[in-house]
């Protein structure tokens, strides 16, 4: 299986204070966030799948932050972008706006968060592709 990594886009219709863990409880706004992650264990972007998977409901087992936000009942994963092969999950999630949750999904680096939010969900997603292109090309 092919790894890499991945971000996910994701949509909350509503906003919403939601338990994350060991984080705690947090308020997210309504809008477009944006969770950047790697996938390079055996089962490889199978990791993706278990988290639309956990986001439609099929799922009840919380492992890792983004759990926490895709478990909730207005979230919605609307897309992902994907770099097979590239391990530059915190060169994307630098490049990306700001998280409302310091520390979301960057318990095993020094980044302030892995999880970007923006009020708009096309202008976040275009920022989330050119991050990847620009964290995978060639120097």
């Amino acid at each position: 299986m092919t790894g890499g990594t991945y971000t996910l886009c994701i949509e909350l219709r509503r906003p919403a204070t939601i338990e994350v863990g060991a984080l705690g409880g947090h308020r997210f706004p309504a809008g477009a966030y944006a969770y950047t992650g790697s996938a390079f264990g055996s089962g490889g972007f199978s990791r993706v799948d278990r988290h639309y998977e956990l986001a439609a409901g099929e799922r009840d087992t919380r492992h890792w932050h983004v759990d926490y936000l895709l478990g909730h009942g207005d979230v919605s994963i609307r897309g992902d972008v994907r770099t097979p092969g590239a391990d530059i999950e915190c060169t994307v999630a630098a490049e990306l706006p700001a998280s409302p949750v310091r520390g979301f999904g960057a318990s095993d680096c020094d980044c302030p968060s892995h999880l970007a939010y923006d009020e708009d969900g096309g202008r976040l997603r275009d920022r989330v592709s050119r991050a990847h292109r620009a964290a995978d090309a060639p120097e």
